[in-house]
């Protein structure tokens, strides 16, 4: 079937029920009425000889075949909207975007605050939405263009999707002050007769440091595991336990609780973070504006 011969407001509606799970949200999300975007679905369906979308209690539940081409549909629409976008000089000054990006929890406290401060300079109506994303959605949630951004550790992307390293960080020790056996430098064996805290957001499993300690056929004792790195310094700070952590955000978070951070006496690889964008928007002005800032916003913590 020829392109022609295709009504393109079709796929948007097929995206926005896709994504709403409802004919009424998508309605409200396009700003049609709800006989108009059922309208549009029954052409969907015997475009498609499918039902696309079968209703599940409250619910739009869709179908394997919709499953397999929401992903072309989304990098259509993004390109479609990348390219119109491309044709008008994008100005920070007077933009109203809302840009999203995909940001761990732990370097949240440490570039929010640089990238705020930035934004409300240069793009006082703009607004920055800051969420987590399951690493195995990151690569569709880019190409749809629902992510703006991306900042995480090394991962093995397509090479649809580009990425620049931001940040270099190394590794401490977190102790309360007045810690009985913390006080000048640390020795591996010191810290290995230490009780110690594991942050992590998985259920199990080892930390970064202890593939690093296996290698060398020790092993320390996990006491506490948790899922923030916050909660831990605060543990920290009333107990005899220790953390292992990135050093930038232990220096934001250890700010209050007063703890004190001590060189990790093993060798580990440094904590490198990467920004991550789709190719099709790498010469967006809006989407090249906002890894500038976040550039700037990285490069500030670094200091």
């Amino acid at each position: 079937m020829h392109i022609s011969r295709i009504d393109l407001n079709l796929f948007i509606v097929f995206e926005a029920i896709y994504a709403e799970g409802s004919v009424t949200r998508a309605s409200q999300k396009l700003n049609l009425t709800q006989p108009a975007i059922s309208h549009a679905l029954g052409r969907l369906r015997q475009l498609f000889d499918d039902p696309l979308f079968e209703r599940q209690g409250h619910a739009m539940v869709s179908t394997p075949l919709a499953r397999s081409i929401i992903e072309p549909v989304r990098r259509s629409l993004r390109g479609f909207e990348v390219t119109l976008n491309g044709l008008d000089r994008f100005d920070p000054a007077t933009t109203q975007k809302q840009f999203t990006l995909a940001l761990r929890d732990v370097l949240e406290s440490t570039v929010l605050p640089p990238l705020m401060v930035r934004i409300g300079q240069q793009a006082p109506h703009a607004d920055i939405a800051a969420i987590q994303v399951d690493r195995r959605e990151l690569e569709s949630e880019l190409a749809a263009g629902t992510l703006d951004c991306a900042i995480d550790v090394l991962l093995p992307l397509s090479a649809d999707i580009l990425h620049k390293r931001i940040l270099v960080d190394k590794t401490v020790v977190v102790a309360r002050k007045g810690h009985p056996q913390m006080h000048g430098a640390l020795d591996l064996e010191t810290y290995l007769k230490q009780d110690h805290i594991l942050a992590s957001s998985r259920r199990k499993g080892p930390g970064l440091e202890d593939f690093e300690l296996s290698r060398l056929g020790l092993q320390r004792r996990i006491r506490l595991r948790c899922q923030h790195y916050f909660a831990a310094c605060r543990v920290v700070s009333q107990t005899d336990l220790i953390l292992t952590m990135p050093e930038r955000y232990a220096r934001v978070a250890n700010r209050q609780f007063k703890n004190q951070l001590l060189p990790l006496p093993l060798d580990m690889p440094s904590w490198d973070v990467y920004m991550y964008w789709h190719a099709n928007v790498d010469g967006d002005p809006a989407n090249r504006w906002l890894r500038e800032q976040l550039m700037a916003s990285f490069q500030g913590v670094a200091k």
